[in-house]
């Protein structure tokens, strides 16, 4: 069998260069191993952990209300976790199958195989399903590379089934009575706070000194201080785990460090320290593809490899590992095999962590400009000042600029707070329209919104903030 076009890989960088590849006009075929479309992010990673994040969000919520409001429900929450995981698989089948009907209406032709490279133009396909073409195998002009990460797992860590990685913790087989998350990082926070909500102990473990290693403090500090109350005072920096073994139904976990020494027992670990992509045994050696020592397939602007049949995209293309990326750059690849002039050049990727609070970020951090010796203004403003904020009770969040203080241009923006990564989207559009901060402040916003705190954090800049007096001053940069 021969397609044009052929997608390792059908997750959201390998469905969005699909279909538009299709929409351009070209034969495509997709290889997903999977039954169903939508990869790790829609399928055990994304979607289903913002679901869950969903119910955690509204527990908290409604605790809240007791506490501040006085508006007290009778007795405490019950967790039908069947009914859960139900709602959740269920979100899931939603998005999967108009993922399956859009790959047939746009002639997709979808493959359910796990794909290995025999040479630059032709893939060994295995498996059972039907839809996998006689002889086992399907060559191309060219292949979008686009297979994804999967979690990390040290060896040593696995050692029952007590222990999981962010797939097992998405299962939610269970709400455990104590739980130990190894990994201070944005899946860890995440499905930590998820369980503690449903109601387990949880601990955290993080070998860095702090949360979010990487993350600009003055974000992390609410949310430290949140997930430290969470866990009940058990976040454990400066640790680290240096073994684990199965002992009567539980994990024992053994501490090391300047921030925790002994062991303790766990009915369940979840492991998050990371991930790494999936380019190991799938063929690359048996291409011009190059693989660096992290395992990372080099690529160009225009996603192309070093085997010209060859572009790759996503998390096998390096960092960031993030979705919106993958889809962004498998539109550039389809662009590029189009015969288009596309090329990935983007001034501002947007990260969120989808905690309580969330945290987002664009374009340059603080903490990179720090480190890189680059001038920049950081201007913040806290929500404190925030009326819409005040009526939220969610005053610990913080809207940051980093403005470039020559030409006033916005060079980065960072978020702490509810909402936070809806919010991150102007500031999004702001640096990669090369802005300068006067026209985020010049633009009207709603009030009473948190929008308005990307304005007033701009305002700061200028001294002219209404709801904070802070003058301008002649302050010396940053870097």
């Amino acid at each position: 069998m021969h397609s044009p076009v052929v997608v390792l890989g059908g997750g959201p960088g390998g469905y969005a260069a699909a279909f538009l590849a299709a929409d351009e006009g070209l034969d495509v075929t997709i290889i997903e191993a999977e039954p169903r479309l939508g990869g790790t992010c829609l399928l055990r990673g994304c979607i289903p952990s913002k679901a869950l994040l969903h119910v955690a969000k509204v527990i908290q919520e409604v605790g809240e209300l007791k506490e501040k409001w006085g508006v007290e429900y009778a007795g405490e929450p019950t967790i039908d976790v069947d009914k859960v995981r139900a709602q959740k698989d269920q979100v899931i089948n939603n998005l999967t199958g108009g993922l399956g009907n859009l790959a047939k209406r746009r002639k997709v032709n979808v493959i359910q195989a796990r794909g290995s490279f025999v040479n630059s133009t032709t893939l060994s396909l295995e498996g059972d399903h039907e839809s996998i073409p006689e002889g086992g195998q399907i060559t191309f002009d060219h292949c979008i590379l686009a297979t994804g990460s999967v979690p990390a797992m040290p060896p040593a860590f696995k050692v029952s089934d007590r222990v999981m990685d962010s797939t097992g913790a998405l299962a939610l087989q269970e709400i455990p009575e104590t739980m130990l998350v190894v990994g201070g990082g944005y899946i860890g926070l995440e499905m930590g706070s998820v369980y503690a909500q449903l109601g387990s102990k949880v601990t955290v473990v993080e070998l860095a000194k702090d949360l979010l290693p990487g993350a600009d403090r003055d974000l992390v500090k609410p949310l430290a201080k949140r997930i430290d109350k969470l866990c009940e005072g058990r976040v454990l920096t400066n640790t680290k785990v240096g073994s684990m073994a199965e002992v009567d139904g539980k994990v024992e976990v053994t501490f090391e460090g300047p921030g925790h020494f002994g062991h303790e027992r766990f009915d369940r670990v979840l492991v998050s320290i990371g991930r790494r992509p999936v380019t190991r045994d799938i063929g690359l050696e048996n291409t011009s593809v190059v693989v660096n020592q992290r395992g990372f397939v080099e690529v160009d602007s225009q996603q192309r490899t070093a085997d010209p049949h060859i572009l790759a995209i996503g998390d096998i293309a390096g960092d960031p590992m993030l979705a919106h990326k993958a889809t962004h750059e498998g539109r550039v690849a389809a662009e590029v095999i189009a015969g288009k002039t596309s090329s990935f050049d983007k001034k501002a990727i947007p990260a969120v962590v989808f905690t309580d609070p969330e945290i987002a970020w664009a374009g340059l951090t603080e903490t990179e400009a720090k480190r890189d010796g680059i001038n920049v203004s950081v201007e913040s403003y806290p929500w404190a000042a925030s009326g819409r904020a005040q009526a939220l009770g969610i005053t610990e969040g913080l809207t940051k600029w980093l403005v470039d203080p020559e030409s006033g241009r916005v060079l980065g923006c960072g978020i702490v707070g509810s909402g936070a990564g809806e919010l991150i989207a102007e500031a999004v559009l702001a640096i990669e329209m090369g802005c300068e901060v006067h026209d985020v402040t010049d633009s009207v916003h709603p009030h009473p919104t948190l929008s308005e705190t990307l304005m007033n954090a701009g305002e700061v800049h200028f001294g002219t903030a209404t709801e904070i007096y802070k003058p301008k001053k002649n302050k010396a940069p940053v870097g």
